[in-house]
């Protein structure tokens, strides 16, 4: 029996739980190791060069997002397809989503090379940036973005992988990416010397990231039993659906950039160099509790599809629970410590008490929510892998602009320190969403058991 039909036969047939368990232990570990490239570079440019290089570092975390963005889009529409195309038992589809994978890698990581390194000054200066700060972070980004087309291509096509179910194969590639980029980073910025430590810590990443796009690339042309690499190129018929199905991913990852973009300017009109301290700390340990959750949603995801596609739909229902409350334990993980312990987090980024004393209650603010978030990316995982981007993607574009933004320019006027109100922009807004994520949700299982119905009907028909 071939490694492709017992995974099939696993999202398929296995036990619920245990399939979880399998599917998000290696996911969950491997997106871990891929936050760990900016948390990283953050916390030895920190306490190895100083708080205006790990600003620097945070400030341009926004706008690294443009690469994640277009690594989602294309990734996440394939991993979609192909987990589909899978339970459809379409082998046609599924040999032609890597040669279409590269051929739009290839295209909107070179533009993303040269439009970013040419407006790199003009993105930061958006943030509110400025002196020391805009140039080391300048500096920074511009390394970063000559890198776009490895780590696109790597994260891209280990969505691909996920996608198809080989997520320990996933998490081991990502792993060694990250462990990489982890000893280079005080090697290079110790070797940099002082004055360009900020040129080291981009330098370890882009290295690392290259190697590991060149091992992925090797292990889909020798290693891949399923899915290969066919002729590249832009097939008409699977590129639709891909991108539809991405753009929400997308929108994720690119409205992020809007997002704190917007937080980081309004912090530092209503507080100043402090605040925007405060902030890319709290962001880090926010993207970094995020993680874990992504890393559930994509071992969900293939459940998910591959279930949809045979139209298994008892199975889809029996995931969604099961992940759900999983999702929502790990949260708790990283939400008890955050709360109880705001000032231990912050100090992991900051040495100054005063600030860290400044910022401790605005963190638990911002971590209030968290605890709903497993329910909230499950959600929009869950559009996403039946198809139905529209959803998905009206998710996202709430939470991350149209009521954000709003409410990010309205709260700071309501509150005695106005910069405070940014951070209760971020609870308020996810609430909203929330709710409107359970709405949405409960709709679509609803359409699925019409369905199922229907699927009843014209077999008892059948066999009358």
């Amino acid at each position: 029996m071939s490694k492709q039909h017992d995974t099939r036969e696993q999202l398929l047939s296995g036990s619920v739980t245990r399939t979880m368990i399998s599917l998000s232990v290696p996911a969950i570990l491997g997106m871990v190791v891929i936050g760990l490239y900016n948390f990283m570079d953050a916390v030895f440019v920190g306490r190895m060069v100083g708080p205006e290089a790990m600003t620097a570092v945070k400030v341009s975390y926004p706008f690294t997002l443009l690469n994640s963005g277009i690594a989602t889009l294309v990734g996440t529409g394939s991993a979609s397809v192909l987990s589909r195309a899978i339970g459809k038992k379409d082998q046609e589809t599924v040999d032609r989503i890597m040669g279409n994978l590269i051929a739009l890698i290839l295209i909107l990581s070179i533009a993303i090379t040269v439009i970013g390194i040419a407006f790199t000054p003009y993105l930061l200066s958006l943030s509110g940036a400025q002196g020391e700060i805009l140039g080391e972070a300048d500096r920074y980004l511009k390394i970063v973005y000559l890198g776009s087309l490895f780590v696109n291509f790597a994260q891209s096509a280990n969505m691909v992988m996920r996608g198809e179910g080989k997520l320990k194969i996933a998490m081991g590639i990502m792993a060694a990416g990250a462990i990489l980029n982890i000893i280079l980073d005080p090697i290079l910025i110790t070797l940099m010397g002082e004055g360009n430590g900020i040129l080291g810590a981009a330098c370890a990443t882009v290295t690392a990231q290259v190697l590991q796009a060149l091992f992925t690339l090797w292990y889909f042309m020798t290693r891949s039993e399923t899915v290969k690499i066919h002729r590249i190129g832009i097939h008409g018929k699977i590129t639709g659906p891909v991108l539809g199905v991405g753009v929400s991913a997308m929108l994720m990852q690119v409205m992020t950039m809007v997002q704190q973009t917007v937080m980081y300017n309004t912090v530092e009109r209503h507080g100043g160099g402090s605040w925007q301290t405060i902030l890319g700390a709290a962001l880090s340990l926010q993207a970094f509790a995020f993680i874990p959750l992504w890393g559930i949603s994509q071992g969900f995801q293939p459940a998910i599809g591959t279930n949809y596609g045979a139209k298994n739909f008892d199975r889809v229902c029996a995931f969604t629970k099961v992940f759900m409350i999983a999702a929502t334990l790990l949260a708790a993980v990283f939400y008890i410590p955050i709360m109880l312990v705001p000032e231990t987090m912050l100090s992991m980024f900051i040495t100054d008490e005063t600030i860290v004393a400044t910022g401790a209650p605005m963190l638990r603010v911002l971590f209030s929510s968290y605890i709903s978030y497993g329910v909230l990316i499950l959600a929009i995982t869950f559009f996403q892998a039946v198809g139905k981007g529209g959803a998905a993607a009206a998710l996202a574009l709430l939470r991350q602009v149209l009521l954000f933004l709003p409410l990010v320019v309205l709260l700071p006027t309501v509150f005695v320190r106005s910069v405070e109100g940014v951070f209760y922009a971020q609870l308020f807004t996810d609430l909203t969403v929330l709710l409107l994520a359970i709405i949405l949700l409960g709709s679509a299982f609803h359409s699925i058991r019409q369905e199922e119905r229907e699927l009843l009907r014209h077999a008892e028909q059948k066999t009358a």
